[in-house]
């Protein structure tokens, strides 16, 4: 008869910052610290960078999108100006019969 064992499982804050750690010391020093295997560390990294590249990808982006509506304003201002009658010297008279 076996038993099984649950799995503990670690919250998306605590990954974030055992990985930030394993960066700064190396993968079996931060595994050490923290008292965890050094798998989980090697199997986490892959989802961060991929999220991580999401996010920039993202923000990239926005600010493409910003900067185009942005345009948009611009260049409609522009053609306002261009739809505009072109001012005069002369002064409209009435003619009359």
């Amino acid at each position: 008869m076996t038993t099984k064992t649950k799995r503990k499982s670690y919250s998306e804050e605590f990954k974030a910052e055992a990985l930030n750690l394993a960066s700064k010391v190396g993968f079996a020093q931060a595994a050490r610290e923290l008292s965890i295997a050094e798998s989980p560390l090697y199997y986490w990294r892959p989802a961060a960078l991929i999220k991580a590249s999401t996010s920039d990808r993202e923000s990239t982006l926005a600010f493409e999108n910003a900067h185009l509506k942005h345009q948009i304003v611009v260049q409609e201002e522009e053609l306002d100006i261009i739809k505009m009658p072109p001012p005069t010297s002369r002064k409209i008279k009435n003619n009359t019969i």
